[in-house]
């Protein structure tokens, strides 16, 4: 059911002299709130449902050992979350992008809803709560770029399947792509699925992080699974030890219910494969020099979706190889979105 949503204006109003009181009549009329059925006209590439999160970044030499304290060469404190991530990555290529998301009504979160129009991403259904504060995440880099992350879920666990539902008719079933990750409870994530499925809109599920509350019924509803080598190993019992296991991995995954597996693999790039491409194929990565590899499967995941959307002509190894490079460029520069380039900053030819 369609609600009409109205604003009461003044439209003019007659004066009444009654000896010496003057009544003042103002008549009203109901008309449509301009501003929200403007929102509703529009129609964005991608969506983005998942979480916000605020990293706050170490840098180090090493890990410390075990009961050690090291002193840090940096700290920094940025913007992140997967999904947040993705959909900002994938807004810098040119994407028209919308979040669907919660933050704590704290400083956090409203600095977070600002970073979001600042990259050109539609807010009006990031949620604020004053029951949880805004999703943080902790993240170590040492000095060959990796990185560990413990992340605190907070306000994006009370991201709800009502909030799904209201996004439905304005959002959700008018979008392109829609992007999905671990970071929501299990019954929104099934539902964002079951109404994108319904709508016939193309959906891509990044199993990050790993989450076992999320059952393997949601690989039939998804059109394209995304995972890296740990997600891999938790789905599948194995780990993965090199790019022919790598593809002996996506062939499981598709027994499992799955259209369509991408594994990403770092420097050594990605395999894939599909029901309608059964044979897994690797597209290696470019190699360069990382200083910090925080945030790069975002930044290819945001990139293919740009690609999906927008080249949707090219083969799927095609857009892996293209959104390999993008998360190439990411790892050459510190932090997460601060990482990731803007489609001017990118060789023209990557987009021909």
């Amino acid at each position: 059911m369609t609600a009409n949503i109205f604003m009461i204006e003044p439209r003019k109003s007659k004066f009444f002299d009654s000896g010496n009181i003057i009544f003042c009549v103002l008549i009203y009329v109901k008309v449509p709130n301009r501003r929200r059925m403007a929102q509703s006209t529009e129609v964005f590439d991608v969506v983005a449902i998942g979480g916000c999160v605020i990293d706050l970044t170490s840098y180090s030499e090493r890990v410390p050992k075990p009961g050690e304290t090291l002193i840090g060469t940096k700290f920094a404190k940025a913007f992140g979350g997967k999904a947040a991530n993705q959909c900002v990555m994938a807004s810098r290529l040119g994407a028209s992008t919308a979040m669907i998301g919660k933050v704590g009504d704290d400083e956090f979160g409203h600095q977070y809803k600002e970073n979001f129009k600042q990259n050109k991403v539609n807010v009006e259904y990031v949620g604020i709560t004053k029951d949880a504060a805004t999703s943080v995440a902790q993240i170590t880099v040492v000095k060959d770029g990796q990185n560990s992350i413990v992340y605190f879920p907070r306000a994006n666990e009370y991201l709800t399947v009502e909030d799904i539902r209201s996004a439905e008719n304005d959002l959700i079933k008018k979008v392109k792509l829609m992007i999905l990750t671990y970071e929501s409870i299990s019954e929104v994530i099934h539902e964002a699925l079951k109404i994108a499925k319904q709508h016939g809109v193309k959906t891509v599920v990044n199993a990050a992080p790993v989450n076992p509350e999320v059952s393997e019924e949601i690989y039939s509803l998804c059109d394209v699974l995304c995972v890296n080598e740990t997600e891999a190993e938790a789905a599948t019992g194995q780990y993965v030890e090199s790019i022919e296991q790598a593809k002996s991995l996506t062939q499981m995954m598709l027994k499992k219910g799955c259209f369509s597996v991408i594994l990403t693999l770092g420097s050594r790039g990605a395999v894939f494969a599909s029901k309608e491409q059964p044979q897994a194929i690797h597209v290696p990565a470019k190699q360069v020099t990382a200083v910090d590899t925080t945030g790069a499967g975002d930044a290819f995941l945001g990139a293919l979706a740009y690609f999906m959307t927008h080249h949707s002509s090219l083969t799927m190894k095609e857009w892996i190889k293209r959104s390999c490079e993008v998360a190439a460029m990411s790892v050459q520069n510190l932090g997460t979105q601060t990482s990731f380039p803007w489609k001017e900053d990118i060789p023209a030819e990557l987009f021909s």
